[in-house]
C-alpha cells in the first residue's frame, strides 16, 4: 500500500484527538502533505468514521489538481478538505494538520473574536494575537477563504462557532500546537472570570516573537 507510514500516523493521531480530548467522538480531522503515482496532494481521515476503526485503506488520497480522492476504499474525505488542501496551497512550510473542536478553543470561538495577548504564548501561532477566522458552513469554499485570512503570518487560528486549526512541519508539531492552543483558551477563559486582564503591548510582543523562532525546535 502506497504511503503506509503516513496512513498509521494520522490514524494514530486521530486516536489522539479522542485519548486527549482534544476533539471527542468523530468529531475534527487530519492530514499529512503527500504524493502518490507522481501526483501532489495530502492524505486525509475519512468523513464520518470512529477514529478507533481507522484502517490505513480508509486514509484518502486528494490531489491537489483535482476535487476528488483516490484511494483504495469508497469512503469519502473529509467534508473540510477543501481548507486542507488550501493551507497546503498557500503555506508552503505546512506538511501536517490537525483540526479540532476542542472544548475551550471552541467556546471561544463562538463568541467570533481573537484572544489578545494576554499570555506570551500566543505568538506559538505565529502572531501577536490568534485570530478567529469568521463563521461560514462547514466544508464550504467561503469557510476555508475566512481560514486562509485569519492564518495570515500564523500558524494557527479560532474558527468561529465550530473550533481550531493548527499545522506544522510534521503531525507531532501541528498536534501539539492545537494543544497549545487549547490549553491559552482554557486560561484565558478563566482570566475573563476575574476580570479584563492585562494585554501585552505590542511592542513586548514583537520582542516574544523574536524569541519564539528558536522555541521548540527540538
Amino acid at each position: 500500500m502506497k504511503n503506509l507510514d503516513q496512513r498509521n500516523q494520522i490514524i494514530e493521531y486521530s486516536l489522539k484527538l479522542n485519548s486527549t480530548n482534544l476533539s471527542p467522538l468523530r468529531s475534527g480531522n487530519i492530514s499529512l502533505r503527500g504524493r502518490e503515482d507522481d501526483i501532489d496532494g495530502y492524505l486525509i481521515t475519512p468523513s464520518g468514521k470512529k477514529y478507533e476503526t481507522l484502517k490505513p485503506e480508509d486514509i484518502v488520497f486528494m490531489s491537489f489538481y483535482k476535487e476528488e480522492e483516490k484511494n483504495e476504499s469508497s469512503n469519502k474525505p473529509s467534508s473540510e478538505w477543501r481548507f486542507h488542501k488550501d493551507i497546503y496551497l498557500n503555506k508552503k512550510d505546512a506538511q501536517a494538520i490537525v483540526h479540532a473542536h476542542s472544548p475551550h478553543a471552541t467556546a471561544v470561538s463562538s463568541h467570533g473574536k481573537s484572544i489578545p495577548p494576554f499570555h506570551y504564548m500566543i505568538a506559538l501561532a505565529g502572531g501577536e494575537d490568534i485570530k478567529c477566522a469568521e463563521y461560514a458552513t462547514f466544508g464550504t469554499e467561503e469557510l476555508s477563504k475566512n481560514i486562509m485570512k485569519a492564518l495570515e503570518n500564523r500558524s494557527a487560528c479560532l474558527m468561529s462557532n465550530h473550533g481550531q486549526v493548527a499545522f506544522g512541519k510534521n503531525l507531532d508539531q501541528a498536534f501539539e500546537l492545537a494543544q497549545e492552543i487549547e490549553n491559552i483558551c482554557q486560561q484565558y477563559i478563566i482570566a475573563l472570570k476575574i476580570g479584563e486582564p492585562k494585554i501585552l503591548s505590542f511592542k513586548e510582543m514583537k520582542k516574544v516573537l523574536d524569541k519564539a523562532k528558536d522555541y521548540k525546535k527540538g
